[in-house]
């Protein structure tokens, strides 16, 4: 039996600026379509695409949008008929709130006055102004949604950005799948509040499938769940589940670095090298020290200790979402730790 097998999947819902998936709604009346959205990460989430801009009625092609710096704020400004959207693009956000809600990240456009994240140029008086801001949209996402796995186009063209976004998403969504499908088994609890169906025996057995998975972004992180996995028996589940929630993403959203994913990868081979003779083991240590050292991608030591794990199949590790987050096939992993 796989290790891929062996996860319960979990299809993400990931929203999206609607021009990155090939809409032409850009204010030339073009698109910006991203191909390893379109053609890759297609196949394995459901899109929530949204365009703020002609969501509040403007129409395509349309003058630019540009933000300008007044008594302290940034607003989003019209090029030449000087009509400020701000507001009404930050509602677009709030009127979406329940779907935006059951997300498990969000793509959006770069260099947008509506949907960029990071580094847009604000202007006053006609000229740019020291500072940087982000998009009236994307500024009120992020507000609604702090834990939410968000990034933008631009940023995704780096190898270690995009597969720690990708592997967030899918984390994201394995644990809304916890919640929501224990929900929808037990209906709730007596008052049919949302969060309460699952029982703390889920909560234990999904917190242990991602142990390793936690220990490569964050020890500490993994500390923090644990304590709060142990309270799942005796704490109102609401509680557990919004605090579980806060500390999970909270430890996914660090990057994990070479060291922890070495450690990560020591405690796999532990769980595994009583099964193997000397020669495996041997082997094996020595492609994670060649990992550690900067001469082998992640995937060569993760794809051979997932393989002792099927060969001699131990189950504790086969289940780990460490060896298996994210689909295969989006090819992430491979990219060379920067030295």
């Amino acid at each position: 039996m796989s290790i891929r097998a062996e996860q319960p999947e979990a299809r993400p819902r990931v929203g999206v600026s609607s021009c990155l998936l090939g809409a032409p709604v850009r204010y030339n009346g073009g698109h910006s379509r991203y191909r390893f959205l379109t053609d890759m990460l297609d196949r394995h989430v459901e899109w929530v695409p949204i365009c703020p801009e002609a969501e509040i009625g403007l129409g395509v092609p349309r003058e630019t949008l540009r933000l300008e710096r007044a008594e302290g704020a940034d607003r989003v400004v019209a090029s030449r008929s000087r009509a400020d959207h701000t507001d009404d693009l930050r509602d677009v956000a709030d009127r979406h709130g329940t779907a935006l809600a059951t997300l498990d990240g969000y793509v959006l456009k770069n260099k947008s006055p509506s949907c960029g994240l990071y580094g847009l140029p604000v202007f006053a008086g006609g000229r740019r102004v020291d500072g940087q801001s982000r998009g009236a949209f994307a500024a009120r996402l992020v507000e609604l949604l702090p834990d939410l796995p968000v990034e933008e186009q631009g940023r995704l063209s780096d190898p270690g950005l995009r597969e720690h976004f990708v592997e967030r998403v899918f984390a994201h969504a394995r644990l809304r799948a916890l919640f929501t499908a224990a929900d929808a088994d037990e209906g709730g609890a007596a008052g049919g509040s949302p969060g309460t169906g699952w029982r703390p025996r889920d909560l234990v057995a999904f917190h242990a499938r991602h142990k390793l998975q936690l220990m490569a972004h964050s020890p500490e992180g993994y500390r923090a769940t644990g304590r709060i996995v142990s309270q799942a028996g005796v704490r109102p589940p609401e509680e557990v589940r919004r605090d579980y929630t806060a500390a999970f993403t909270r430890a996914l959203a660090l990057r994990a670095t070479v060291g922890r994913n070495a450690n990560a990868l020591q405690h796999a081979f532990g769980m595994v090298s009583d099964q193997l003779d000397d020669a495996r083991r041997r082997d094996l240590l020595d492609v994670v020290d060649r990992y550690r050292e900067g001469l082998v991608p992640l995937s060569v030591p993760v794809a051979l200790i997932r393989h002792h794990c099927e060969a001699e199949n131990v189950t504790w590790a086969r289940k780990q979402t460490y060896l298996a987050p994210f689909p295969a096939d989006l090819r992430l992993r491979n990219a060379m730790a920067p030295s």
